[in-house]
C-alpha cells in the first residue's frame, strides 16, 4: 500500500503507560513503513506518575521527531480534551485515534484506510460487533456491561454505527476538528457523542471489524466513576441532540 499524497496523525492519549508505549509505538512504525504511509505519532500524556512522558522522549530519539510527536500536558484533563490538543497539533490530512495500551491492534489500520478510499468515506470506525470482529480478555460482566451501554445508546440516539462505544477510528482530519468543535461531552461519552455529531452532520460513515484486547500492562480506566458518568452523559444527549 502506498499513498504519497496523505499523511496519518494518530493520536495516542496516554496516562500511565509507560509498559504499553514501546511496544504500541513500534507496531505502528512498523506497519506504516512496511506500507509506506507518510505518519506521524501524537503521544498526549496527561502528567502521567509512573514515567510515561520520559519513556516517550527516548522514543522520540529512537524515531525522530518528525514521526513521535510530543504534547504533554499538566494533569489529567479527560480524554476529550485529549483529543482536542492533539488535533491542533497534527499535520496529517487524515487522524487515527486508538487507545495506547495495545487493545486496538495497528494492523488493523491498512483496512481502514483500503476502506476509507473505496467510497471516499468522511470516517472509518472500528467494530467488535459485526463479523470478523470481537472482544478478547474480558470477563462476562464487561462484556455484558459494553453490550447494554451499546444497546442503551443504540435504541435512544439511533448514531448508525453498530459499535457506538468504540474508540479506534480514522477521520478526514478537517471533519473530526468540526465534529470536535460541536461536541460537548466528557471522558468516554466524547467517543459516543462524535458519532452522534457525525450523523447529525450528514458526514458518511463505513465500519471494519476489529479485534478488541484487553489490556496486557496496567489498570484499566474505567470504574464505577465512569460508568455513572456515561449513563448521565447519555441521557444529556439523548435530550439535547
Amino acid at each position: 500500500m502506498s499513498s504519497s499524497a496523505n499523511k496519518y496523525s494518530v493520536l495516542l492519549p496516554t496516562y500511565n503507560e509507560r509498559d504499553n508505549l514501546p511496544i504500541i509505538i513500534w507496531l505502528l512504525a512498523k506497519m506504516f513503513k512496511e506500507n509506506s504511509l507518510d505518519y506521524e505519532i501524537i503521544i498526549i500524556d496527561d502528567n502521567s506518575p509512573d514515567g510515561t512522558l520520559e519513556v516517550a522522549k527516548q522514543l522520540q530519539k529512537v524515531y525522530g521527531e518528525q514521526h513521535i510527536v510530543l504534547r504533554p500536558r499538566a494533569g489529567k484533563l479527560g480524554l476529550g480534551t485529549a483529543y482536542i490538543h492533539g488535533i491542533q497539533n497534527a499535520t496529517g490530512n487524515f487522524v487515527i485515534i486508538m487507545d495506547a495500551d495495545m487493545s486496538h491492534h495497528p494492523k488493523a489500520i491498512p483496512q481502514f484506510i483500503r476502506k476509507q478510499a473505496e467510497g471516499d468515506y468522511d470516517i472509518v470506525t472500528g467494530t467488535r460487533y459485526v463479523s470478523g470482529g470481537g472482544v478478547y480478555g474480558w470477563d462476562l460482566r464487561r462484556k455484558l456491561t459494553s453490550r447494554g451501554a451499546n444497546f442503551i445508546a443504540d435504541l435512544l440516539l439511533n448514531p448508525g454505527v453498530s459499535d457506538l462505544t468504540g474508540s479506534f477510528r480514522l477521520y478526514k482530519k478537517h471533519v473530526l476538528h468540526q465534529i470536535i468543535n460541536a461536541t460537548v461531552s466528557k471522558g468516554y461519552v466524547f467517543q459516543m457523542e462524535m458519532m452522534v455529531r457525525a450523523k447529525q452532520f450528514n458526514f458518511s460513515v463505513a465500519e471494519v471489524p476489529i479485534t478488541f484486547v484487553d489490556r496486557v500492562y496496567g489498570e484499566s480506566k474505567l470504574g464505577a466513576n465512569e460508568i455513572v458518568g456515561y449513563l448521565k452523559g447519555l441521557w444529556t444527549l439523548f435530550t439535547s441532540v
